[in-house]
């Protein structure tokens, strides 16, 4: 048996055509047929699909661990450095800025207040994924206030009735039969239930915060477990 794979190919099958010659394909007249030739070991010793497939995924693993690692361990540029935060919404955005911009941590925001227009409009924003979208230091410096939109996790507009919801790249919106509104996390596939009458879910906290701009804010704080 082949000692190891050279897991730089994709697929099994790509593996096997690395070792079919233009001679087999001449003779057979079937690709197919030349790759079984070649996983059944008349061509020498091959890796089997299943022994393959383990090293491939073991390497595609450490690589996600290596780069997770290096991306951790890279300067995280903070937008609340600097700023003079007088508003307790703004202070915990700024606590959990580091942690969610370096991975370790996805926070949910809930936010209910009037948009421009006077209407009240309510929804949960993906707080990791807008901090790399988008330039907070307009909010951190009070320039604007962040709100919900159509484009975030969930939204609803109660003076028009307009609702949207969206999964983002670390949250799968899921509408529970029994839990009610879920957000499923898509790294370590838990759940954050914000059903204020329920526990937040595994690994997460509940945080209802008083401000002076919002009418009403809950953050869900979402841990990653590192192995």
């Amino acid at each position: 048996m082949e000692k190891s794979a050279d897991t730089n190919y994709k697929v099994y099958e790509d593996y096997l055509d690395s070792k079919v010659t233009s001679m087999d394909l001449f003779y057979l007249k079937s690709r197919a047929l030349a790759r079984k030739l070649v996983e059944h070991g008349h061509k020498g010793t091959v890796v089997n699909r299943e022994e393959f497939e383990d090293k491939s995924a073991s390497q595609a693993a450490e690589t996600v661990k290596n780069n997770t690692l290096f991306y951790r361990s890279r300067p995280v540029t903070l937008s609340c450095a600097g700023k003079e935060l007088r508003d307790d919404f703004l202070k915990a955005l700024a606590e959990r800025e580091e942690a969610n911009r370096s991975g370790r941590m996805n926070s949910l925001v809930f936010i209910r207040d009037q948009n421009p227009r006077g209407q009240e409009v309510s929804g949960y924003i993906d707080l990791a994924h807008r901090l790399r979208s988008q330039d907070f230091d307009i909010y951190f410096s009070g320039k604007k206030k962040l709100m919900p939109g159509r484009s975030d996790l969930c939204y609803y507009n109660w003076k028009t009735q307009v609702s949207t919801s969206n999964s983002s790249p670390n949250f799968e919106v899921i509408y529970d039969d029994t839990s009610g509104l879920v957000f499923k996390n898509k790294r370590d596939k838990k759940t954050v239930n914000v059903d204020p009458d329920s526990g937040p879910g595994e690994d997460s906290s509940r945080t209802v915060l008083q401000s002076d701009l919002y009418i009403h804010v809950v953050i869900y704080d979402h841990f990653i477990r590192t192995f």
